[in-house]
């Protein structure tokens, strides 16, 4: 079933079952999915690499919002607590990334295939992994474990 189609019946059964918090959720997704479509060069249809990218780019935006209310402590936790609900339900329409331990053997045959020496040569590393694997990767992951592995 396409992305779209599955959200609108998750929307109508948050709906009847007044479930505020998958009703904000799926309204905020399909506000960003508006947008989206309204920028100047934007097709006017949707497809589901646009909308795993609409959906990954709020799950992003929610964590980092997190991680802010995190830092707030007590008068942070029931909004960091939202964001991070948020981000796990959402997460079920995007596709699965490698695990630590898997990421860390691209990491490492990546360091071999470039010769790298260094922290001066994480970025040849980074974009060697981001070029052929991007959505089966964390970043952020990636990014710690290449600057591991090129610091010892």
């Amino acid at each position: 079933m396409p992305i779209e189609q599955e959200l609108n019946d998750e929307l109508k059964d948050a709906m009847r079952n007044k479930d505020q918090a998958r009703l904000a959720a799926i309204r905020g997704v399909k506000s960003d999915m508006g947008k989206r479509l309204s920028e100047p060069g934007a097709t006017g249809s949707a497809d589901e690499d646009l909308w795993i990218e609409v959906i990954s780019g709020f799950v992003k935006r929610n964590l980092k919002s997190k991680a802010e209310y995190d830092g707030l402590g007590e008068r942070g936790e029931e909004i960091a607590a939202k964001l991070a609900w948020e981000a796990e339900y959402l997460g079920r329409w995007l596709p699965t990334k490698l695990d630590e331990a898997a990421t860390q053997v691209l990491v490492d045959a990546a360091v071999r295939a470039t010769g790298a020496t260094g922290p001066a040569d994480a970025g040849k590393v980074m974009g060697l992994i981001m070029k052929d694997h991007k959505d089966d990767v964390d970043g952020a992951l990636v990014n710690r474990l290449v600057r591991g592995a090129l610091s010892e």
